[in-house]
């Protein structure tokens, strides 16, 4: 009588791109990574300053947010296989949408040296308001075009997708968190019932009015909630979750109880969770006008149940696979 010993399955394989990278989003991108220079250059020689800040910082924060979300989004269109007209189509609108903010943001906020946020201060920069509005919500629609497409497409193996498909999720809502900010503080509500009107409309801090001390190279408010934070995060979903896809690959070479899909999905799932439960918490926190820095016992409970419970899960999940493997072979 023979005995077989069970062999391990092979280890996955980074995804590779079935298609060239989206032209305009990458184009976009590289403009963005040059004029990232050219901001670096204006920061450390422009002594301008705008709500206490440097002038060139908020438009140098946007060109690297924007040029990571254009190359992010790039590479998920290049693993489409279908609809791939329709998927080419919508990168483009967000490849021309991300263009017309830089533009507008470096017009405003460098060349005229205004603020841009909320700022309803004269026609002009009403329009210059209205019109970054405009290419945010044409930017949001493109981008859920392309979650329901990658929705029901199969690119690379199923922890894979579900990363893909979990990070558009989340950056939808979180772009969408963004609206929080354009509500009239309690100062411009008393200003608009008295004259009808208010220069300003909406902030990005809670309980304290924006242009106070903030943390360096972000400008979070140090002093009070910054609804900014959530915002970010949630943006960035695109970037950090398939980023726990792919390393989960990268470990699966080492630790073959990765290999398998399942375990890498269930973690996917877990990581996706954990990352919105921290969404929710920091802005959580902002609404209650607590500052990231300076956190309250309420949001050091829930910080540390949500480290917990992500903890015990992933190691549930590790567990169970070690577990099936020991038993296997």
């Amino acid at each position: 009588m023979t005995t077989t010993t069970a062999v391990p399955p092979p280890a996955p394989t980074l995804p590779s791109s079935p298609h060239r990278l989206h032209r305009p989003l990458l184009a976009v991108a590289i403009a963005l990574a040059a004029l990232t220079l050219v901001g670096i250059g204006g920061a450390l020689f422009d002594d301008r300053d705008l709500l206490g800040h440097p002038i060139w910082m908020k438009p140098l924060k946007f060109m690297m947010s924007f040029a990571l979300y254009c190359v992010t989004l790039a590479w998920m269109l290049s693993l489409q296989t279908k609809a791939r007209r329709l998927g080419w189509w919508m990168g483009t609108v967000v490849a021309a949408g991300v263009a017309a903010e830089m533009v507008l943001i470096v017009g405003q906020v460098v060349v005229r040296g205004r603020q841009l946020h909320f700022n309803m201060s004269t026609p002009t920069d009403t329009r210059f308001h209205d019109l970054m509005a405009l290419t945010v919500y044409v930017i949001w629609a493109a981008v859920f075009v392309v979650a329901i497409q990658l929705l029901f497409d199969k690119p690379g193996d199923r922890a894979l997708r579900w990363s893909i498909r979990l990070a558009l999720g989340t950056t939808l809502v979180g772009m969408l968190l963004g609206t929080l900010m354009f509500r009239a503080t309690p100062v411009q509500q008393q200003a608009i019932d008295a004259t009808g009107r208010e220069d300003f409309f909406g902030s990005h801090s809670v309980g304290v009015e924006d242009g106070g001390p903030g943390m360096p190279i972000t400008g979070w408010s140090t002093e009070a909630g910054d609804l900014r934070i959530g915002h970010f995060l949630g943006v960035h979903a695109l970037q950090a979750i398939p980023l726990l896809a792919l390393g989960l690959v990268l470990l699966a070479r080492r630790y073959p109880a990765l290999r398998p899909e399942g375990p890498r999905i269930a973690l996917v799932v877990i990581g996706s969770a954990a990352y919105a439960g921290l969404i929710w918490l920091v802005t959580w926190q902002a609404q209650r006008g607590e500052s990231l820095v300076h956190p309250t016992a309420p949001t050091l409970f829930a910080a540390g149940s949500l480290l917990t419970a992500t903890l015990l899960l992933s190691l549930a999940v590790l567990l169970r696979t070690r577990r099936r493997t020991l038993v296997s072979a």
